[in-house]
This record gives structure tokens, C-alpha cells and sequence, in this order.
């Protein structure tokens, strides 16, 4: 469970929000939040989040792990603080007239913070991630690019949840498939796997398996047409544009309804 100051906050919202009093004395005065989740962060970029100790962040400062201790209280609250700082959009992004494009051009911005630093999907989203001021500067852009779209606050709401959602698994999906490589199956490997995958059992996927929609195969190029072998940009746009048409439906449903 999360650490809390004397007012029900988590710490890592009180210091994210710079409510929270900075230690003025003692050895680590030359620390602060910033230079500790930046030194972090840079770990993580390089080596990953697993490399994220308490120890290497303190060794990369030329600071003992006792001197950390007087800005973050445990791992957890540094991992929160840094996912608060990876995820840092535009400092000013002007988003064009209409909600469709407008929700487009915020989607983006919000896969780019992931992209940038895609070790910050394996952090929990919960209540308070949605607290930090990053997470409510997006959330207030996403509102933003909503606000002409004729649906009730709530549903706006659920709007960007479901975006965000969509956002953060083509990232994930995209770093799984970089991590993983290009695989292209050779013909008789396609062949023993036609054996199982008949079109008696699976009669819908089988086409598909087929045409080459499914797996990739040596003779189909291996990659199916993509830039990149591990590019999802064509799910990522089919994604989104599934979403706001489904939008464009409720919107003219609730229109009819007034």
C-alpha cells in the first residue's frame, strides 16, 4: 500500500505536485526529486526497469542509498514518480478543429510518452497514477480534444480511458514484437502447421493463415507488406478509427434521443 502524508494524499502525489517538504539539511542536500527520477529514468532507458535499484540510482548520483531515503521512501514511490515524469507530454500542443482529429493528434501524444520510454507499461495504471500532474495534464487535453463531441462528462471520460487503453497495448505490442525479432516460417513448416490448423477445425482462420494475415512465412516476405517487421501502425490507425466511428454512432444515437 501506498505511503501517505498527514492530509490521505500518497507521497508520490504530494512530491510530484512539489506539496512536499524538501529536506534542507544532512549530506544529501545537494539531491532532489528531479536529479533521483532523472538519474532513474536514465537507467531504465538504457538497461530496463529491472536495473532500477535503489543502490544503482544512489551509485549514479555519487550518493549512498540512506541519502535517497530522505527524498523517496521505498522503490515503489520512485517507480511512481517516475512513471509520472516518463509520461510528460507537450508543454503547449494546439489541436485541430475537429474532435475526430483533435482525439487523433492527443492519441499521439500520448503513444509517443510510451514509446519514448516503454518500460513504464509494466508499472500499474491506477488511482494514483491518475493523480500525478502528468496523468491529469493528459487527461485535461484529452477533455479538451472531446469537448465539441456531444456526449455526457462521464462518457468522456470513458472515452479516454478506452483510447489510452488502446494506446498502451499497440506500444506493448510493438516492443514484444522488437523484442521478439522478425519470424518467417519456412514452406514446410507452413505445411506441418496446415496438418493441425485444417479448415474442418478452424474454418474461419484458415483463409487467412492462407493469404499469409496470420503468420508471416519466408515466401510471403516475412513481414506482410509492413515498413517494419515489428510496425503495428496499421492496427494502431484501424484501432483508432474503429473507436471514433463507434463515437460518431453514439453521438448521432444521443442527438436523436434530445
Amino acid at each position: 500500500m501506498a505511503e501517505t502524508t498527514d492530509t490521505g494524499l500518497p507521497r508520490a502525489v504530494a512530491i510530484a505536485w512539489g506539496m512536499h517538504e524538501v529536506p534542507q539539511r544532512g549530506p544529501s542536500r545537494g539531491l532532489s526529486h528531479e536529479r533521483i527520477v532523472e538519474a532513474a529514468i536514465k537507467i531504465a532507458d538504457v538497461e530496463g526497469l529491472a536495473a532500477v535499484t535503489m543502490q544503482a540510482v544512489a551509485r549514479s548520483l555519487g550518493f549512498t542509498t540512506m541519502s535517497l531515503y530522505r527524498y523517496v521512501s521505498s522503490k515503489d514511490e520512485l517507480l511512481r514518480l517516475m512513471q509520472d515524469a516518463a509520461l510528460a507530454g507537450p508543454e503547449k500542443l494546439k489541436l485541430p478543429g475537429t474532435w475526430q482529429e483533435a482525439l487523433r493528434a492527443w492519441a499521439a501524444t500520448v503513444r509517443a510518452a510510451y514509446r519514448a520510454h516503454p518500460w513504464v507499461l509494466e508499472l500499474p495504471r491506477g488511482q494514483i497514477a491518475v493523480l500525478m500532474p502528468n496523468s491529469v495534464r493528459a487527461a485535461e487535453l484529452g477533455l479538451a480534444a472531446l469537448q465539441s463531441l456531444d456526449l455526457r462528462d462521464d462518457e468522456k471520460i470513458g472515452v479516454i480511458l478506452v483510447v489510452s487503453q488502446h494506446v498502451a497495448s499497440s506500444v506493448e505490442l510493438e516492443q514484444n514484437l522488437r523484442e521478439e525479432g522478425e519470424v518467417a516460417i519456412g514452406a514446410e513448416g507452413i505445411d506441418m502447421l496446415g496438418e493441425v490448423i485444417t479448415a474442418q477445425r478452424f474454418p474461419h482462420l484458415k483463409p487467412l493463415m492462407e493469404a499469409g494475415y496470420y503468420v508471416a512465412s519466408e515466401d510471403r516476405g516475412g513481414s506482410q507488406g509492413r515498413a517494419e517487421p515489428d510496425s503495428v501502425d496499421a492496427e494502431y490507425d484501424f484501432g483508432l478509427d474503429l473507436i471514433i466511428s463507434g463515437l460518431e454512432v453514439l453521438e448521432q444515437r444521443s442527438a436523436r434521443t434530445t
